[in-house]
């Protein structure tokens, strides 16, 4: 009897805190990490660990509610489905966010639908080219 009723409570506060959870992704727009989601929900929610909030997040990108993209080697999460994409000179190393949004070619060579998208452009900033 005692065994139910602490996964009974358990389970309740799951609930809660995935509610909880939920409302404070809606809140959110960009794109964000796991460590800063964390960050924002501890202060609603003060007991949250961060395995908690990787299941969290990990589900809804399955569930294909969020969406992920690699960022200087550390996934990035975002509510809509924008593309993340970056132009990185091989001479300095800056990156910048670029807006790529003709991706007719891309869509030719697919036969399925394209949810969003990730692309990293390399070559030499306009800083490093007037230096040459």
């Amino acid at each position: 009897m005692l065994l139910i009723l602490i996964i009974n409570k358990q389970m309740s506060r799951n609930t809660k805190q995935k509610t909880e959870l939920e409302n404070d992704l809606k809140r959110i727009s960009g794109f964000f990490t796991a460590e800063e989601f964390h960050n924002h929900a501890l202060k609603r929610l003060p007991y949250t660990g961060i395995a908690t909030i990787y299941r969290f997040l990990k589900e809804k990108t399955k569930k294909r509610e969020l969406h992920s993209y690699m960022c200087d080697k550390r996934t990035v999460y975002s509510n809509s489905s924008n593309n993340h994409c970056h132009f990185i000179c091989q001479i300095c190393g800056k990156k910048q966010h670029i807006d790529i949004r003709d991706v007719g070619s891309i869509k030719r060579n697919i036969k399925g639908t394209i949810c969003h998208f990730q692309i990293d452009v390399t070559g030499v900033c306009e800083r490093c080219r007037e230096k040459s």
